[in-house]
C-alpha cells in the first residue's frame, strides 16, 4: 500500500480496508451457508422468490454470521490499524495510538510505550464489549440461538 499510494492517509485506509473486508465478506458467506434450505423453501412458498427472497429470508437468516464477521472485521481492522500508523508514521500524517507507538518506542520511553499499548489494549476491548457484544447477544436471542434474558 506505501508503494502504491505513498506515505498518506490513502495507505492507511487502504490498509484497514485490505484488513476487514475479507473478514467480513467471510462472516456474511459463511452465515449464507448456514441458512437452513427449510427456511428458503418456506419463503419461496409464501412467494419470496429473487430479491424479495433474499431480503427478506436470506439475509435475516444469515445475520449471526454476519455479526460474527463484523466483529472479525474490526478485530484485523483495528490491527491492520495500528500497523500502518507503526509503518506509515510521519508528521504530516498526524498522531495515532501507532504512531505515538511509534514515537515512544524511537524516543525510549518505556511508560510511554507501556501507556501506548494500554490504551490500545482499552479501546479495542472497549469497542468489543461495549458495541459488538450486545448488538450479537441481541441478534443471538432474537433467533433462539442464546438464552433468553432473566
Amino acid at each position: 500500500a506505501v508503494i502504491w499510494f505513498g506515505l498518506s492517509n490513502a495507505t492507511i485506509y487502504a490498509v484497514v480496508l485490505l484488513g476487514a473486508v475479507p473478514s467480513i465478506a467471510n462472516g456474511l458467506v459463511a452465515g449464507v451457508d448456514q441458512v437452513q434450505p427449510l427456511y428458503l423453501r418456506a419463503g419461496r412458498t409464501l412467494g419470496a422468490t429473487g430479491l424479495r427472497g433474499i431480503r427478506h429470508v436470506l439475509l435475516p437468516a444469515a445475520l449471526p454470521g454476519y455479526v460474527a464477521g463484523l466483529k472479525q472485521g474490526w478485530a484485523f481492522s483495528w490491527r491492520s490499524l495500528m500497523a500502518a500508523e507503526l509503518i506509515a508514521s510521519s508528521p504530516a500524517l498526524g498522531l495515532g495510538l501507532g504512531a505515538q507507538l511509534e514515537y515512544s518506542r524511537q524516543n525510549l520511553d518505556m511508560p510511554g510505550v507501556l501507556a501506548t499499548i494500554i490504551l490500545i489494549l482499552l479501546v479495542g476491548i472497549g469497542i468489543e464489549l461495549l458495541i459488538f457484544n450486545p448488538i450479537e447477544r441481541r441478534v443471538l436471542r432474537s433467533r433462539g440461538l442464546l438464552a433468553a434474558k432473566r
